[in-house]
């Protein structure tokens, strides 16, 4: 109880670091382009996770990093990276945030689609009620419809293809030159950005606070994420990283006066209560697979 306890804190704590690493980052936006924000916040928490890896003598490099699935997974970060910032940079943050809380929907249903998983009724539906929930907060034709939303839902789906590859991933490679590899992807893709975008604006005072306050929340955030699913239960942590979408609500209400609508609410609480169900069903089926008798319907 005491290690389950210590998980959900370190979660909670991991949660509550991403949601500052994303007003740190809307806050530099509104001087610097996103393609930028991407290049510098990358790179520098590339260089914290390099030397970390260092700092354990785990290797770099290796030919293991070039097999297709690290590749796809390191591709996915950086996609996830890059539509990511940009997302926080142009659209509201409780929009995005609540966006992003699809993750774990989308991972349940590309394991069943791409890693044969298998996923019973109740999960399928919970996860079509995720997908309309998604929908709710998008509104694809509405008067209000801003296409730039989009940009959020693909980087819900690149970080569901990140996380499928990694399960995918040899164990062997450590975690912390995953994300390494995965950070530097992003870093390529700001640079291919900047080559076609309005070009760098100068970074002083207050912006290059922003920009070292999000390198350094961004990374205690995944340690402290890394940290609680090994030290408590996965089924009994994971439902708290949906702290973040409150987190994140109460940053974007106090700081940016943001009014999250009715619809993005409800959307909101949809996807938290399709993913919350999600993860006590695959508790339960966990438990019974333990059994000797085996699961029964999933």
């Amino acid at each position: 109880m005491a290690d389950n306890l210590k998980g959900i804190v370190l979660m909670t704590l991991a949660m509550f670091g991403l949601a500052l690493s994303d007003m740190f980052v809307k806050l530099a936006s509104g001087v610097l382009p996103p393609a930028q924000i991407i290049l510098l916040v990358g790179g520098g928490t590339t260089l914290v996770y390099a030397a970390g890896a260092l700092a354990f003598g785990m290797p770099l490099f290796s030919r293991v990093f070039f097999r297709p699935v690290i590749l796809l997974r390191t591709f996915a970060e950086a996609v996830a990276g890059v539509s990511m910032m940009t997302a926080i940079a142009l659209v509201p943050l409780s929009t995005v945030t609540a966006i992003m809380q699809s993750n774990p929907l989308l991972v349940t249903m590309g394991a069943a689609l791409f890693l044969s998983e298998k996923v019973g009724w109740r999960r399928w539906l919970a996860i079509a009620v995720g997908l309309v929930a998604m929908l709710m907060i998008v509104r694809p034709g509405g008067s209000d419809y801003d296409a730039t939303v989009l940009i959020a839902v693909v980087a819900a789906c690149a970080l569901s293809a990140r996380d499928l590859a990694t399960r995918a991933a040899p164990a062997s490679i450590p975690s912390l030159v995953l994300a390494a590899w995965g950070f530097a992807g992003s870093v390529l893709g700001g640079a291919v950005l900047m080559a076609f975008g309005p070009g760098a604006a100068p970074v002083e005072g207050v912006t290059l606070v922003y920009l070292i306050a999000a390198v350094a929340v961004t990374a205690l955030g995944y340690y402290a994420l890394t940290a609680s699913v090994r030290v408590g239960q996965l089924s009994t942590v994971a439902p708290f990283r949906y702290t973040r979408l409150v987190f994140a609500m109460a940053i974007a209400v106090t700081v940016f006066a943001e009014r999250p609508d009715g619809w993005t609410i409800a959307g909101s609480l949809l996807i938290v209560a399709s993913g919350v169900y999600t993860f006590l069903r695959e508790r339960r089926i966990a438990r019974a697979m333990a059994t000797p008798e085996g699961a029964g319907p999933v």
